[in-house]
């Protein structure tokens, strides 16, 4: 049946929500306009050369780091049998849950001179507060996306090319290094480009360490130089850097390829000898090291502050983190909502533009995105004052900047791309059999949403909430920047703590925020889980 043509103010307005979603990137991208600043010769001269290069080595260090923990990791779970393999296979994902900057400051302390770890070792540990300790950080929450892109193309490969291998003498090393990661390699180019853009978006870790980067950078030049200017103008090469990247991930995965029509993959290999506890414990290691010795040191400070727990600060910083997630929770939904459903009910050019116009936000570090949203908000509060103290009106000051209203739009924007995919990936699912049979039955654009779609999305809707209600309360640059001054949250509070060498003052905050990290974590592996059995069925 015909699909009505949509009305062109209806495609309009979708197109003029998707940019006002993208005008805090465009803004950014478009500061080299005004002409370059005048404190660029300081910047070359002084600090720029550091900022550039410990952004490299970071990203030189994680990248290969993650890369070896991820496909390691993935390669043994996926072929071989050894004790707690199931385990294993889920919990690899935990250090999912706990960010950068949480991790940073519970090592500290685990190493401190009076850490429990120092304390016990017979020699003194290393300091770790400076970029190679940062990278080590960065690797330790940071590897499970190569692992869970790789585990998946070493669970879809075919069966045969292995078993050729095999008949033709290859050992199990040789199997690995010249069938299945050159079969995986695209996957694995897509994690690591993940792991690549949380590297230079990465703001707390570094900054606590003491790392100078063009994330930092950034800050420093706003505050610290007061130029705008020059803030936006870095902050536009460390986005075209995240394009870069962006473009490459997306370019690794359209090269992706399953040999779905050949054997299946073959059972895992139980390993025997020395080799089987010896994977046990090296799987084990990223788990312990990434998660559960972090969430035990956070828990013993907790617990010594557990007096806290119910003071009105703390249950201020839990009230002001909720409803800035839950609100950008809600606002993502709805405007992914309006996106992908409009293009699914009347597809039109300019529909699917404004669909994919809210897939970079994503790709902005916090930092980047405060730059925008600020330049943004500022002029829109300074036009409005203007305009109403033309009209003989009282100017109402300060309505979009420096209010909760920043704070959640940038967070939105980041994090739009969550939903937009999961709400497209879930109506790629419904056959478009279903919607001519409606439509010929009388059903219009807005009942078949209502009544058809939006119960058979429910899944995908709150597997998205949850995912960016959980990313919000982690987001620290963004919220640090656009705060109100009287305004904090969880993240917010830990860092400014942790800042100030108050570490065990921090942990209350952190662990809640590590607590809520794990609920999609545990989504995931529940998910995994599934996709392996019917794998291996």
């Amino acid at each position: 049946m015909a699909v009505t043509a949509a009305p062109a103010w209806r495609s309009g307005a979708l197109v003029a929500l998707a940019l006002a979603f993208a005008l805090p990137l465009l803004v950014v991208l478009g500061s080299w306009l005004a002409g370059p600043s005048g404190n660029w010769p300081h910047l070359f001269s002084t600090v720029l050369g550091d900022y550039a290069l410990n952004s490299l080595v970071l990203c030189l260090l994680t990248g290969t780091g993650t890369l070896v923990v991820g496909t390691g990791c993935a390669w043994l779970v996926v072929v071989y049998r050894f004790p707690g393999r199931r385990i294993l296979e889920w919990a690899l994902l935990l250090p999912l849950a706990c960010p950068a900057y949480l991790i940073a400051y519970t090592w500290t302390g685990l190493l401190a001179l009076e850490g429990p770890l120092q304390q016990w070792a017979p020699f003194p540990l290393p300091d770790i507060r400076n970029r190679e300790g940062a990278a080590m950080m960065l690797i330790l929450v940071l590897y499970p996306y190569v692992y869970l892109l790789a585990r998946q193309a070493f669970l879809t490969q075919s069966g045969t090319a292995l078993d050729v291998a095999r008949t033709l003498g290859a050992g199990a090393l040789e199997r690995f290094t010249r069938v299945a990661l050159p079969l995986a390699r695209p996957a694995i180019v897509a994690g690591v480009a993940l792991v690549l853009m949380e590297t230079l978006a990465d703001y707390g870790t570094v900054k606590y360490f003491g790392v100078p980067t063009l994330s930092t950078g950034i800050y420093r030049t706003w505050f610290g130089l007061g130029d705008h200017l020059a803030a936006a103008q870095l902050a536009s090469g460390l986005l075209f850097t995240m394009f870069v990247l962006l473009w490459l991930e997306r370019r690794a995965r359209r090269h992706r390829r399953t040999d779905t029509d050949q054997k299946p993959p073959a059972e895992r290999q139980p390993l025997t000898g020395v080799a089987a506890p010896a994977a046990t414990v090296g799987l084990t290691l990223p788990v312990l090291l990434g998660f559960v010795l972090p969430a035990l040191q956070l828990i013993a400070w907790a617990a010594d502050d557990a007096g806290h727990l119910l003071s009105a600060e703390f249950l201020e910083l839990i009230s002001n983190s909720l409803l800035i997630a839950s609100l950008t929770a809600l606002t993502t939904l709805a405007v992914a909502l309006t996106l992908v459903s409009s293009h699914r009910l009347l597809p039109t050019g300019l529909r699917r533009l404004a669909m994919r116009a809210v897939a970079f936000g994503y790709a902005m570090p916090g930092t980047v995105l405060a730059v925008g949203v600020v330049w943004v908000l500022g002029w829109l509060d300074g036009g409005l004052n203007d305009t109403l103290a033309g009209l003989g009106f009282a100017e109402p000051g300060l309505v979009f900047s420096g209010t909760l209203f920043a704070v959640v739009f940038a967070c939105s924007i980041r994090f739009l791309t969550i939903p937009a995919q999961g709400l497209e990936a879930g109506f790629a699912r419904l056959s478009p059999h279903m919607d001519e049979a409606a439509r010929s039955l009388g059903g219009r654009p807005w009942s078949l949403f209502r009544r058809i779609h939006l119960p058979l999305l429910r899944i995908p809707l709150l597997t998205s909430a949850l995912l960016v209600f959980v990313d919000t309360l982690k987001e620290l640059p963004a919220t640090l920047v656009l705060r109100p001054f009287d305004t904090n949250t969880l993240a917010v509070r830990a860092f400014e703590l942790a800042s100030d060498e108050r570490l065990a003052d921090a942990a209350l905050p952190a662990l809640a925020i590590l607590l809520a990290g794990i609920l999609p974590v545990a989504l995931l592996a529940r998910s995994l889980g599934n996709r392996d059995d019917a794998h291996h069925a």
